[in-house]
């Protein structure tokens, strides 16, 4: 059984940063990809960014402004987020794929107040 647990959300000024963790805990896989998605009320979940073996993407969004970083060792990831922005705000989702399946955390909230 895979485990996917974020922390570091919270409540931040605009133009202000915050750093959210992921790690998928678990025995006996190999985790493919593993990302960020978000979603704010009345809205569709959205893309943030994800590491597939090395190679990342981000949303428009979010280019130049956030960071992931991620350790395969740990089967960690970590979104560094500056310059933040009110519609930033949403409740972040990790999740991380081991073969065609992918498991998702349970989210954590941030808010970005103008």
């Amino acid at each position: 059984q895979v485990q996917v647990v974020e922390s570091g959300g919270g409540l931040v000024q605009a133009g202000g940063s915050l750093t959210l963790s992921c790690a998928a805990s678990g025995s006996g896989f190999r985790i493919n990809t593993m990302g960020w998605y978000r979603q704010a009320p009345g809205k569709q979940r959205e893309f943030v960014a994800s590491d597939t073996r090395g190679l990342t993407n981000y949303a428009d969004a979010v280019l130049g402004r956030f960071t992931l970083s991620r350790d395969n060792a740990k089967n960690t990831v970590s979104l560094q987020m500056n310059s933040l922005k009110p519609e930033d705000s949403a409740v972040y989702y990790c999740y991380a794929r081991i073969g065609t399946v992918g498991y998702w955390g349970q989210g954590t909230q941030v808010t970005v107040s103008s």
